[in-house]
């Protein structure tokens, strides 16, 4: 599989995807031109995982991920994820 075209499912939504389909970033607000590539996926799963909602977003609205092996989670995920690592086990 090419990551250029692809097609997802996201919250019950089949979706085009890949570094091939032109958006805009999914911060609201926000109407910097990017692509749907892995450049700019929220997590590590296109359509969401575990730590990431599988959204979109520009560079200004990705932020390092607290854990380790994290790829790059939207301001909400990021948040979220803090807040777990800081739980007690």
């Amino acid at each position: 599989m090419g990551y250029a075209y692809y097609e997802i499912t996201r919250n019950g939504e089949t979706i085009q995807a890949g570094y091939s389909v032109p958006t805009d970033c999914e911060e609201d607000g926000c109407e910097e031109n990017i692509d749907r590539g892995l450049a700019h996926l929220c997590g590590e799963t296109p359509g969401g995982d575990e730590h990431g909602c599988g959204g979109y977003y520009c560079g200004n609205h990705l932020y390092m991920a607290p854990g380790p092996g994290m790829r790059d989670l939207c301001r909400r995920c990021c948040d979220r994820a803090e807040a777990n690592e800081k739980q007690p086990a």
